[in-house]
């Protein structure tokens, strides 16, 4: 068997000194750059993400996905481009912190198309077409008979991305779960083919309970750039007021007096998602259930509850908006930085296919 030698993934790690202590397990994750970055990112990502860079306990590598989204905006190239220091922004502002984690940019990472070539050697075209996640992304794109190659092949580029940093920890959402058992089966079938343990099978970390998919403002069950239904991590107050003012509640509660209902009403969904006073929020829905608390009030309070969220974000975003060149010098120092490593994986590839001629 081709051992990759200190380069394995271990548990343990030596110091300098000789020291043995654990290793940091290595985590892999990321957005698509189509567009800036709303609460629902926030709160089902972003805000986990921080908490396990401050922790101490994990080595993080964070990626703008470009590379994924041409695969279905190849001909609109521009939207990737002003979008991905947008992410950045977002990043910056809501604590992310290019010192403790690597931030970069998969394009700029030439590595893992060449994995990607390897992997797509030992994946068939029907095992692709069974995935449930890109089954479902497919329908909802309603892409019909026109599929870009690119994009159903995607799941292996997302094993390019974990396998080259060595990711044992990938945070995904319970429908994400398909794509992360891809790359363990690329895993295991590169391994047993090449008779190697250079590549790393990835784990699936879980956002805590109750940090899971927000609802558009407009009741539909998904916030999402491309149905516009969300608030967004730049918004202004005037802007976060505005939508939360329109936001869905419930329909059938037309006058103050009449008893309202919590189950579908996306007010008291943030409520229960961003609010820290708890027995405030449980007297609001007993009184909107019982009838004479109007929609106006509680999306007032909303209001008040949002932007103590937001508006520490909105300042440190607006502050490092003003110097755009430290923030893409910073995507590109993580990008140099992230290379070295994907590079040595991809070496540790090559010699265990035998392609390392020269």
């Amino acid at each position: 068997m081709l051992h990759c030698g200190k380069y394995r993934v271990s548990p343990v790690r030596q110091t300098n000194n000789g020291e043995l202590i654990m290793a940091k397990k290595i985590i892999l994750t990321g957005d698509r750059p189509t567009g800036r970055l709303h609460i629902g990112h926030y709160i089902g990502s972003l805000k986990n993400r921080v908490a396990l860079q401050n922790s101490g306990d994990y080595e993080s590598y964070i990626m703008i996905a470009d590379l994924q989204a041409l695969t279905d905006n190849a001909r609109n190239p521009e939207k990737i481009r002003k979008s991905l220091l947008e992410v950045a922004l977002d990043y910056l502002a809501v604590g992310i912190d290019p010192a403790k984690s690597t931030i970069l940019v998969q394009s700029q990472i030439p590595a893992l198309s060449e994995l990607t070539m390897y992997y797509l050697d030992l994946v068939s075209v029907n095992r692709l077409n069974r995935n449930p996640t890109v089954k479902t992304e497919i329908a909802q794109k309603a892409f019909g008979e026109s599929v870009p190659a690119g994009f159903l092949i995607y799941p292996v580029s997302q094993a390019a991305d974990i396998t080259a940093f060595k990711a044992d920890t990938v945070p995904v959402g319970d429908d994400q779960e398909p794509m992360l058992e891809q790359t363990r089966e690329i895993v295991r079938t590169f391994n047993r083919t090449y008779n190697t343990d250079c590549l790393v099978e990835p784990e699936g970390y879980f956002p805590p309970k109750g940090s899971g998919r927000l609802p558009g403002i407009d009741g539909n069950a998904k916030m999402s750039k491309s149905l516009g239904n969300g608030i967004y991590l730049a918004d202004d107050a005037d802007t976060v007021q505005k939508k939360i003012m329109s936001m869905y509640t419930d329909p059938n509660h037309i006058h103050v007096e009449d008893p309202g209902q919590i189950e579908g009403n996306v007010v008291f969904t943030y409520l229960d998602m961003f609010g820290t006073d708890k027995a405030k929020i449980a007297e609001l829905k007993e009184h909107y259930q019982a009838g004479g608390l109007g929609d106006v009030k509680i999306k007032r309070y909303l209001v008040e509850v949002m932007e103590a969220v937001l508006e520490p974000i909105r300042t440190r975003r607006l502050e490092y908006a003003k110097d755009m060149d430290a923030v893409a010098q910073m995507l590109k120092d993580g990008s140099a930085k992230a290379n070295l490593v994907a590079e040595q994986t991809l070496a540790e590839v090559r010699a265990a296919i035998g392609v390392n001629y020269f």
